[in-house]
């Protein structure tokens, strides 16, 4: 089974489990379907959050974005790594037609040109990236904010629980205390 975002406490009884603290029995067909919805509900906002980059970024900028991840990937570095190989041997063994002499300026020009075009579209992408991981991190503080107002909301119920229990608790000694005395 997948991970469990809370913790179920093991029972003896056949009903299953209980979470902890709560005496609210859950078998792991339960745990499962909270598992899923979680799952779900985390699904449904990276789907958002993707719809919206896909809707506010235009065709240039998807393709600077391709085009960045190709650039930064390994796949990219072995091909142009044997592009360079390759043509450095073409142009030194003896039997083949040569058409850029050692010192090889017509591939300085061309390392040139993609490093001059290649940085650029590689900033826009990283930028674009930060953007968009900026819109994140401010979705991530609100849902933090909001389960930080949910956690002091209960636990003040909590306090106020548990003063009512601690009355309770004196009202129960003082009637106690009379049924002792008589």
């Amino acid at each position: 089974m997948g991970k469990r975002n809370f913790y179920v406490k093991p029972v003896d009884h056949k009903e299953g489990s209980v979470i902890e603290g709560f005496d609210i029995a859950i078998n792991e067909d339960h745990v499962k379907r909270i598992d899923r919805l979680v799952n779900d509900y985390e699904n449904l906002i990276l789907t958002h959050l993707d719809e919206e980059y896909l809707r506010k970024t235009k065709w240039s900028d998807r393709v600077a974005d391709r085009i960045a991840g190709f650039g930064g990937s390994w796949t990219f570095i072995i091909w142009f790594g044997l592009f360079l190989a390759v043509w450095m041997i073409w142009n030194t063994v003896s039997f083949t037609k040569h058409f850029d002499e050692p010192p090889f300026i017509l591939l300085n020009l061309i390392l040139s040109f993609i490093a001059a075009f290649q940085a650029p579209v590689i900033m826009m992408s990283q930028n674009r990236q930060a953007a968009r991981d900026k819109h994140e991190s401010i979705i991530d503080f609100a849902i933090n904010y909001k389960a930080e107002q949910e956690i002091d909301d209960m636990q003040s119920h909590l306090h106020r629980i548990e003063g009512e229990l601690h009355e309770i608790k004196k009202m129960l000694l003082s009637i106690q205390k009379t049924e002792n005395s008589k």
